[in-house]
Order: structure tokens, then C-alpha cells, then sequence
């Protein structure tokens, strides 16, 4: 039962006290507390305590420090994994309940009681004290056919079919909630045992409200933290903006004002405090989200984004009525992110730091096949019933009802998890208001979720890793070396003006560039023609999908392209929209139209904000606002048309929508990318290709390199390290890429070379480096030992023939010992076979081309380059699969778009509608013959299919 609807229930049955005694768990009670406090019932908060199935107690919190008591019993347990003990500690500020049966009455002690159900109470006839036993009836279902979806989550939780469940891991089909009259009626026998339940919660209330528990002071108190903050804001000013920006110097005293009055000084320093860290071990990092809107952030350097610049308004971040508190967002570095919530720790101690937890439901077809495991459905028939549940239903009887459960059980929690980034930091110790888990990750984590956290007054700061900074940094490193050069990438103002980017964006070169590497938004890139910051800006929201989906994005570019066509159909719209055509892609300007427009207030536009990004759970209050939306646009007198359109682009937005600060951010680390690929495009592709995270497959930024000139050589033993690497303008593949080898085996080769020298041949190498004879296998197939000049036939023989048998690392010998010299046939190299051991091994040819292995010596009639000169004609294209994207038309219907690289390796995108993706559908990964018409939409051209075909290789018959 969802706890709204648990405490609306209990409140109709005539409850006034309920507890919440969640099993194992206290994840529950801001949720809980709330809804209370909304239906008049008094909320008591608790836990069941089981052990596996177990039960061993109840404990009640007679108040707050009780409440304490609970989430610190099972944080022990939790970061220990220590299993509870059979009988509960001494708490002062909780009750605690046995089952009956479990424990004698004299054992007991004072503020312990037995918990006697109905069906026990037989069991009660000649008892001679009744002073210590409660009433209890638990509740675990609304209604009694809930007991069957409770069976079907215990046997997914037990991983068994449903029909071999043991009945002692389930609830008992009684525990349902009983009007309060009848409860009193069920016990009439023995009265007592009521009135002593109503006795001990009469005793027991929890308050949790939302003031911020945030940790209050980052120094000794309160001024000391004003006047750092003040000092350090006007200091980053002169680096940001110099010492006389009157327009910088009032920004500034207006946010500190604000920060001051609503208690977020430490906020901001301990969000400084990380930078410095970060900053300190020489890591790189991205500040953005709504904190981007504030200029004290900006020179605090926790952004990188001007708010001057960009017009952005600090309430935006931090405003007395917003509605949900903000919070940072700081982006680190994949490797470095450990470190640093590591370092959050040791500074501001374990008792006062938790990651945030969060709550994974059981969601689409994937539940079906939950449910198909536990019914016994063969892996064939769940297969497709996951392919398809409806079409399945019709026809199988199970199917049906799977189906049936699956929709009940769709959003139930299913189990506990990790915010992405939330890292929570509290005045008071963390487990006063939250029980903590110790997840894989190794750092304690709350039960609750973000939700809970903002309704119990907590802001996070969110610590993300992402691998575009991992690649800015490693390119940074890699230019220095490689050239001496020391690049400040953060002097973001110069990048702006910097001619080549320009250049670079107007071309839409940005393979491998942060957030804009995309076949869309390369797309919208030549689309806007862009070649600024700020266009920029605006193309990383427009790409969304809400901007994108409603037919906002094409509309926004006819505008940018023709303004004078813009109709803004309200002055007051164009004095809101005019910087955006009158379109609404950012949050912001809803929040301008929700308060301009329709005369919402701040805190109701907010709540429209918070809709859009899906960061509300309960969502009457947004029903609540948007009903006012239209009353006051009604009050108002606008037409009904021009209101359903706006609140149509304010629905499109919904749980896709950036704020305008967020897309400045993301464009501030797309310009730092920008920057080393159009200045040194070799040591960025190469950190791009060692981080492993772009949007597209490895081959893919390898043929970028190659467009780049450089020349590919496969990973040798005497040039490359594990990971890839660049001198001059050859990329040495790294043994990364080398599917199966042990990276501490290449790392002792590794270490031998360099200590030792390169390897003088095959014998050599088998000398001086201890191996396994698998390994060394994977060696030669990869090609490693091409610099020998033998074949990989020669060189294969040659290993099954070393003087050892191959289970055993050879050992290390102080003695080197003469190499018996075999005669090997005449063995003839076969490029072919090469090629093809290199896909096995590495997913792709390097000694060859995808186009090298066809059967065909067909490269098709036009390249990517020649595509603009050709618009409207019908022409056939080869091409090499790179990705496709499936997508929805308005009806509903399934069409393709997909990208291909042609025989000189450059990229074409290609669009599929649903006739011909019906007709000629995908067919997995290849080379495709493409006969189709060109076409051109600002800029744009593209390959509209209507007939493809894969084609075929050459075969490897002499392979194995």
C-alpha cells in the first residue's frame, strides 16, 4: 500500500494515531509525517526488525530521540553487516515489542511489551497478567486479493517459482486494515490488551518538519562564514571581472544579501571548499545547473559560467518563494570523483556526510519478465512476452495474467539504491533523521530518497562523474607533453573569441566533443549555422526532447533564421520571448510566463519548474497550479487559443526541460572540447578514445583520427602502453582494446621493456617476460609482434613449441638459455585473415577498411562530401552502419534515423520512414548499399532511403 494511501485509509476507519513500522527500514517517515499532518492523524514512527524472515521485535520512538535511537540501531547493522540481535538494546526513548510467545513476561523490562495477534488470543486463557501485552495487527495489504501480488514480490525477492513459496517468508493474509470499531470488537474478549496498545502510542509522536538541516556554519559561526564568503566573492570578482564592473559589484551585494538572509553561507563555502580541494590535486571540474544563475558561484569559481553575461537572474537558484531548496551541481571527472566525496567525508566527518539514497521501482516489460521467472514461463515464451506483453496475453493464459500483475505492480519499490550525485552534509549527526546503508560504492548512504530529503529540510550538493572532463584534462596533459604547452582551460572568455572553434561549430566538427557530438545535434548545429557561445547555449536546450518532440525546435530555427516573420500574438510575450523567437525553450521561460503572464506567483511558477524536470512525486499540487494557470489567463482575457498553445509548449517540456544556466554550463565544457580538438585534434581524440564514454562505438574515433591524419598502428609489444597512446602524428593502439588480455600482464611486459629496453625479437620476449601461453596467443593474433616480420602462423608454432607447457607463467631465470631453432614451413602472410582476427579481437579492422573486406569493388555513386551539390536527385550511397536511432512518428508509427560513413570515412545521416523501414528494415551491424534521394533542410542534407540492402564480405575461409 502506498503510504498516502495507508494513512487516507486509516483516517476514514477512524484512526487518530498511527504507526509506521516498515521492515528493517525508516525510509518511509518524511512521507509518512506529512501525510499525517494532512489527513489529522498523529503519525508514531517505528521499525519491524526481522532477521530473513524472522521477526524479532517492534520498536516504537516515543519521540525524535527515539526516532534516533531506531535509525542509528539499524545504521550499525547496516555499515557492520552485523546481524541483529535477538533481543533489542536498551533504548531510553523507545518501546519495543515481542512477538508473543517469544519471550516470558518477566523477562521483560520496562519499556518492553508482547504483541498479541487475534489469532493468539486463545492462547491467553489462563493468563495471569495482562500488564504487559498490546493488541497488534499488522497491516501489510489494502485489500485481501493484494495477498497474491504479495506472494509474486516474495518470490522474486527468493528467486523461486511462486508454487515452491514458503508460506513463513510471507506476511499472513489477515494483516489488513481494519476499521478502528472493529479492531475494539476483535479484541472484546480481552479489553485490556487495546487499551494498553492506545496507552503505549498515546505516549509515542514524531515531528519532522522541512526547516534546513543543512550544516550551519563552515567556520566557527555564523559572521566568520559571512565575512569569508564576502572576501572571497569580491577576490574572484577581480579575476572574473576586474575591479570596476559596477554592474559585477552590485550582482554581488544583492546575492550576498539574499544568501545571508536565508541562511546559505556554509552552502556556498563548503561547495567552495570542494573546488579548492579539487582544484588543489589538479582536477578538473564543471559547475552547472540553476547555480550557474549566480555570480557569487561564478567567481567562488564553483561555475564557469557568467550570469552577466548570459542575463541570468539569481532567483532563478535562490529566492525566498522558491518552492524546493537548490542545490549544486559539480561534475568531476570519472577517475576523481571517489576522491573527492572522500574528501567531503574526512572534512566534515562520517557523522555528518551520507550519499543520498534512492528507490528503483519495478517499471515496463522488464516486470513481465520478474513475474515469467517465478510462474515457470521457458525463457523462450518470456522472451517474448517482454518483446510484447499485450499481443502474448492474447493468447496465453499466464500471459494474461502477468499482464494483470504487472500493471498493479508497476512503480512499486523494488529496491534500494544511489542518487546519481547527492551528497547530503548536516549540522546535526546524519542518523538523528535518517537510517544509512553502505552500498557497494563503500561510503554510507541514506535510506530515503531526494524527495524525503527536501521535505525533511536537507539541501544536496550533487557530485557527478562524467568522462567528457576526463578527456579534457587527459588532452591538456597530453599537449603539454607532447609540446610543452601549458593551456589554462578555464579562461573560457578568450575560447569565445577563439576564430577556430568558431569555425569547427559552423562545420559541426565535434566528434568527441561534449554534448554536441551527436548525429542531432550536429544536425542543429549546421542547421543554426552556429558558430557563438550563445547560439550554443540555446542549441544544447533545443535538443532536448520536450523543445524537440512538439515541434518547438523547427520552429525556433525558422525564426533564428527569419525574425522578422515572428508573430508574437501578445506584447507581453514579446517582451518575455523576444531573445528566443517567442518559443519557449528554456525552464526559465516558463517560470517568466507562469508569473508575467498568467499572474502566478513565484512559488507556483516554481512548481511548474519542478514538474518540467519530474522532480515532484506528488503531483496535486501541480494540478493545483496549472488549473490557476488557466482561471487567470481566462481572468485575463486572453483567447483560448493562444493559452492552450503555451501551455501546450509547457507540457512538451515536461521531464526534459535544461534551464538556461544548465545549457550555458554544458556549452562552457562543449567550448573547452572544442578548443583542443580544433588546436591539437590528435591528443583529444586520443583522451576521448582512453575514457571510453562518447557517444559513439571505439572505430568510430579511430576513423575520426585517421580524418585528422593520423596513422593507426595496432598495439606492439615495443611501442604501446596499455591504454592508447600518441607520438608524432601515430596512434599506437593500446592493449586495452585487445579483447581478453590481462592488464597485469602487460603491464609486467611493459615494465621489462622500459627498464630493459625494447625486445630485439619473439625469443627475446619469451626470455625476459614471464607468460601463459593464452596470452601470448592473444599477442600474436593482435598483431603485437608485427615489428619480428614473421607471420602469425611462424610465430604461433613457435609458442606451443617454448620449453614449457603452458599452464604455468614461466619463470623468472637468472640464466638465459640457447632457443632450439626449428625449420617452419613457407607460411604466406594473409592480409584477409588479419583483417578478420582484428574484428574478433578488437571489433573492427585496422589493417584494413570495413570497405576493404566487401566482395564489391562498388563505393557508391556519390560521397558524404559531394551531398550539397546534389539536392533533390536519386542516388546510390554506400555506407558503413555508425548508429541508428529509432523514433515515433505523430501517429505513432516507427520510423529510422541512422548515420554511415562512406569510403573516404566521411559521415552521412540518412532518414527511414516507416514504408520503407517496414520494407527494408535494419539488419544489424555492416555495410549497406543505400539508394535513396538527397535532401536539405537549412543547411542540412541528409539521404531520404528507399531501398537498402547489407552487403556482403569477403569470405574467410582460411580463418578459424
Amino acid at each position: 500500500m502506498p503510504i498516502e494511501e495507508l494513512v487516507k485509509r486509516a483516517a476514514a476507519f477512524g484512526y487518530e494515531t498511527l504507526p509506521l513500522t516498515d521492515i528493517n527500514t525508516t525510509m518511509g517517515a518524511a512521507d509518512f509525517v506529512s501525510e499525517c499532518r494532512k489527513q489529522g492523524v498523529r503519525p508514531v514512527m517505528g521499525v519491524e526488525f526481522r532477521q530473513d524472515n524472522e521477526l524479532l521485535y517492534v520498536a516504537l520512538a516515543k519521540n525524535n530521540l527515539g526516532f534516533a535511537e531506531l535509525n542509528r540501531f539499524l545504521s550499525q547493522h547496516n555499515l557492520t553487516k552485523q546481524p541483529y540481535p535477538t533481543t533489542a538494546p536498551e533504548w531510553d526513548n523507545t518501546f519495543v515489542i515481542y512477538p508473543f510467545g517469544k519471550h516470558k513476561l518477566k523477562q521483560l523490562k520496562e519499556n518492553e511489551f508482547l504483541g498479541v495477534r487475534f489469532s493468539q488470543l486463545t492462547k491467553l486463557y489462563n493468563c495471569e497478567s495482562f500488564e504487559k501485552l498490546v493488541a497488534m495487527q499488522p497491516v501489510t495489504f489494502a485489500e485481501a486479493d493484494d495477498f497474491h501480488l504479495h506472494q509474486c514480490l516474495r518470490a522474486i525477492d527468493d528467486n523461486v517459482l511462486i508454487s515452491r513459496l514458503d508460506p513463513t517468508t510471507c506476511a499472513g493474509p489477515d494483516e489488513l486494515l481494519l476499521p478502528a470499531g472493529r479492531l475494539k470488537t476483535t479484541f472484546a474478549l480481552y479489553p485490556q490488551l487495546m487499551e494498553n496498545a492506545e496507552r503505549l502510542l498515546a505516549e509515542c509522536e514524531i515531528s519532522l518538519d522541512g526547516s534546513v538541516k543543512n550544516k550551519r556554519c563552515f567556520t566557527d559561526n555564523v559572521y566568520d562564514d559571512r565575512e569569508l564568503l564576502r572576501k572571497l566573492a569580491f577576490d574572484g570578482m577581480l579575476y572574473r571581472y576586474g575591479g570596476a564592473n559596477k554592474e559585477a559589484y552590485r550582482r554581488i551585494e544583492k546575492e550576498l544579501d539574499i544568501i545571508e538572509r536565508m541562511g546559505f553561507c556554509a552552502y556556498f563555502l563548503i561547495a567552495w571548499d570542494i573546488v579548492r580541494f579539487a582544484m588543489s590535486k589538479g582536477f578538473y571540474h564543471v559547475g552547472r545547473g540553476s547555480g550557474a544563475n549566480s555570480v557569487v558561484a561564478y567567481c567562488l569559481k564553483i561555475t564557469d559560467v557568467d550570469p552577466i553575461e548570459l542575463d541570468l537572474y539569481f532567483e532563478r537558484f535562490l529566492n525566498p518563494k522558491r518552492s524546493s531548496p537548490p542545490d549544486f551541481d559539480l561534475d568531476f571527472s570519472w577517475r576523481e570523483r571517489d576522491q573527492v566525496i572522500a574528501h567531503i567525508f574526512k572534512k566534515h566527518g562520517s557523522e555528518h556526510v551520507a550519499l543520498l539514497g534512492a528507490t528503483v521501482t519495478f517499471q515496463g516489460n522488464s516486470l513481465c519478465r520478474e513475474l515469467g521467472k517465478v510462474f515457470g514461463l521457458p525463457k523462450r515464451e518470456i522472451d517474448q512476452m517482454e518483446r510484447n506483453p499485450v499481443e502474448f496475453a492474447k493468447y496465453n493464459a499466464v500471459g494474461q495474467q502477468i499482464v494483470s500483475i504487472s500493471d498493479r505492480l508497476k512503480d512499486f519499490p523494488r529496491q534500494r539504491s544511489i542518487h546519481a550525485g547527492g551528497v547530503l552534509v548536516t549540522e546535526r549527526p546524519i542518523t538523528d533523521i535518517a537510517a544509512l546503508d553502505l552500498p557497494p560504492k563503500g561510503f554510507p548512504t541514506t535510506q530515503y530518497d531526494m524527495y524525503s530529503a527536501e521535505k525533511l529540510g536537507l539541501v544536496k550538493i550533487d557530485i557527478l562523474s562524467q568522462r567528457g572532463i576526463a578527456h579534457i584534462r587527459d588532452a591538456v596533459e597530453m599537449v603539454e607533453r607532447n609540446h610543452g604547452m601549458k593551456i589554462d582551460i578555464h579562461q573560457i572568455e578568450a575560447l569565445k573569441h577563439d576564430e577556430r572553434i568558431k569555425q569547427q561549430l559552423f562545420k559541426a566538427e565535434t566528434c568527441g566533443c561534449f554534448y554536441i557530438e551527436s548525429p542531432a545535434m550536429r544536425g542543429l548545429l549546421r542547421k543554426l549555422r552556429c558558430s557563438d557561445y550563445k547560439t550554443l547555449v540555446a542549441a544544447s536546450s533545443i535538443i532536448r526532447p520536450g523543445v524537440a518532440k512538439s515541434g518547438m525546435m523547427r520552429e525556433y530555427i525558422n525564426r533564428f533564421h527569419h525574425p522578422e516573420t515572428v508573430d508574437y500574438k501578445h506584447p507581453l510575450l514579446k517582451e518575455l520571448l523576444a531573445e528566443t523567437y517567442g518559443v519557449m525553450i528554456y525552464q526559465e521561460d516558463v517560470l517568466k510566463v507562469g508569473h508575467y503572464f498568467a499572474g502566478l506567483d513565484l512559488a507556483e511558477a516554481d512548481v511548474l519548474r519542478r514538474m518540467m524536470g519530474h522532480k515532484m512525486r506528488d503531483k496535486s499540487e501541480f494540478e493545483t497550479v496549472a488549473q490557476k494557470f488557466f482561471d487567470n489567463c481566462r481572468a485575463k482575457g486572453y483567447p483560448d487559443a493562444l493559452v492552450q498553445e503555451l501551455w501546450r509548449q509547457i507540457e512538451s517540456f515536461s521531464g526534459y526541460s535544461f534551464s538556461k544556466a544548465h545549457s550555458a554550463s554544458y556549452a562552457v565544457e562543449s567550448y573547452q572540447s572544442l578548443y583542443l580538438k580544433s588546436h591539437y585534434p590528435l591528443e583529444f581524440q586520443v583522451a576521448v578514445i582512453n575514457n571510453f564514454g562518447g557517444y559513439y562505438q571505439t572505430w568510430f574515433y579511430f576513423n575520426e583520427a585517421r580524418r585528422m591524419g593520423a596513422r593507426v598502428q595496432l598495439p606492439g609489444v615495443n611501442h604501446s602502453e596499455f591504454l592508447t597512446s600518441l607520438n608524432g602524428r601515430t596512434i599506437h593502439m593500446g592493449f586495452v582494446h585487445l579483447q581478453g588480455i590481462e592488464q597485469q600482464f602487460v603491464e609486467r611486459f611493459i615494465a621489462e621493456r622500459k627498464a630493459h629496453g625494447p625486445f630485439a625479437d619473439f625469443a627475446d620476449f619469451i626470455q625476459r617476460v614471464p607468460f601463459s601461453l593464452e596470452q601470448l596467443i592473444l599477442l600474436i593474433r593482435g598483431g603485437a609482434f608485427d615489428f619480428t616480420r614473421k607471420t602469425k602462423a611462424e610465430l604461433l608454432w613457435q609458442a606451443h613449441l617454448c620449453k614449457h607447457d603452458g599452464k604455468k607463467e614461466q619463470a623468472e631465470t637468472l640464466f638465459r638459455f640457447e632457443n632450439q631453432h626449428y625449420e617452419f614451413p613457407d607460411f604466406q602472410t594473409n592480409a584477409l585473415r588479419n583483417a578478420y582476427d582484428e574484428i574478433e579481437l578488437y571489433g573492427f579492422p585496422v589493417s584494413m577498411t570495413w570497405f576493404d573486406l566487401l566482395k564489391t569493388s562498388f563505393r557508391g555513386e556519390v560521397m558524404a562530401c559531394q551531398m550539397p551539390r546534389f539536392v533533390g536527385r536519386r542516388y546510390r550511397m554506400l555506407g558503413k552502419l555508425v548508429t541508428v536511432k529509432y523514433v515515433r512518428t505523430s501517429r505513432g508509427d516507427r520510423m529510422a534515423l541512422g548515420t554511415f560513413v562512406d569510403a573516404t570515412g566521411e559521415a552521412f545521416d540518412t532518414v527511414h520512414f516507416p514504408p520503407v523501414l517496414t520494407n527494408w528494415p535494419f539488419q544489424g551491424d555492416g555495410v549497406y548499399l543505400l539508394l535513396g534521394k538527397i535532401t536539405e533542410e537549412f543547411g542540412q542534407t541528409a539521404l531520404e532511403v528507399e531501398k537498402m540492402a547489407r552487403m556482403e564480405y569477403k569470405s574467410n575461409d582460411i580463418a578459424p
